[in-house]
């Protein structure tokens, strides 16, 4: 749901730039308590994780695709505050290295989609866990419910702010009907990535799960006396950056699989936002991205011609910078965090 240039006019996309800005901001400081000694590793990689899946178009129906959002996701893992930047980073990286999102509605974007699904993604997820008996299975069905409704709440905050702003007309009953429906489907697309990936993690490395923490039932050991002893996995002294190195390694594997190979195969459709664009003629007044012609373009390589290879190259390059460029940023904060601490001390 990548909003290009020329869909709002300039008010309305200078409050979104000072919404974002100011988001971003308080997430920065606030992401200081979140970024431990097992976020901050994990940070980076969730965000090139979301952006290699952000490359997997899924087909939700006729003509229509889907691809994830990864504000629930992001928050689950790594916590609401952190989250919001991880996902902001893969937008930057995307607007600027792959013209994927317009520069001007750059704001709109990471309002959209970085802090409204990451607000009403964790809201969620936690009045479930909250409510529910805790336990591995609540966490992944609180992440699905998280995830899958944050999906349409983003597509309808669109919609009221391209009433508010918008450079086309529109009948703002049909659009948000259109747009709730479509992106209710990509929603449930997105609520079965969240809840596997978040499932994927518990079963491996539960101490790594943010929104798990203290949620997660106890493991149950037999000592050789027949006793049983109680072991809460994210409780244990067990090593968490180092420990967890393998974990990572891998994850960031993955990514590159995703990005570098699985993508060529994801879905050409129009996503949801495009297709109600089209449908809805609200399109007209789309601008050409102002880094069109850089060579990441569109995911591609220029120069070269074979697509496969190009996707790829592609692919892989935007897991390498945004990896980078996230890691030394929740890193950056970390530090700051720790010398804030050591000063009060």
């Amino acid at each position: 749901m990548h909003v290009p240039d020329g869909f709002f006019n300039a008010p309305v996309s200078l409050v979104a730039g000072a919404v974002a800005a100011t988001g971003i901001g308080v997430c920065l400081r606030r992401a200081r308590r979140e970024l431990d000694d097992r976020t901050a590793p994990m940070a980076g990689l969730v965000a090139a994780f979301i952006f290699a899946v952000q490359m997997l178009n899924f087909p939700v129906a006729a003509g229509t695709s889907g691809h994830l959002l990864g504000g629930a996701l992001a928050a689950v893992l790594v916590g609401p505050y952190t989250a919001v930047l991880c996902v902001a980073v893969v937008l930057i990286v995307q607007a600027f290295f792959f013209a994927d999102g317009g520069i001007t509605a750059l704001g709109v974007n990471i309002t959209l989609m970085a802090i409204v699904t990451t607000v009403v993604g964790w809201v969620i997820f936690r009045l479930i866990v909250r409510a529910a008996p805790r336990g591995r299975a609540v966490v992944a069905v609180a992440a699905f419910v998280g995830a899958a409704l944050s999906v349409p709440a983003s597509a309808l905050a669109f919609t009221a702010l391209f009433w508010l702003g918008g450079t086309a007309p529109i009948d703002v009953t049909s659009v948000a009907v259109a747009m709730g429906g479509v992106h209710v489907l990509i929603g449930l697309g997105e609520g079965a990535i969240t809840a596997l990936t978040v499932s994927s993690v518990l079963a491996v490395r539960p101490d790594l799960v943010y929104g798990a923490r203290g949620l997660t039932a106890p493991l149950r050991l037999r000592t050789a006396d027949g006793d049983v002893r109680e072991v809460t996995p994210e409780a244990e002294p067990a090593p968490a950056a180092r420990g967890a190195r393998p974990f990572l390694v891998g994850g960031a594997l993955v990514a590159v699989l995703l990005a570098g190979v699985v993508s060529f195969y994801a879905s050409g459709s129009p996503d949801g936002l495009e297709r109600v664009a089209g449908d809805k003629g609200f399109n007209a007044n789309e601008q050409e991205h102002a880094l069109g012609g850089s060579p990441f373009a569109d995911y591609g390589v220029s120069g070269v011609e074979n697509e496969r290879l190009a996707v790829g190259v592609a692919g892989v390059a935007g897991v390498a910078v945004t990896i980078v460029a996230g890691g030394a940023i929740f890193y950056a904060v970390r530090r700051r965090g720790q010398d804030r601490e050591r000063a009060k001390a």
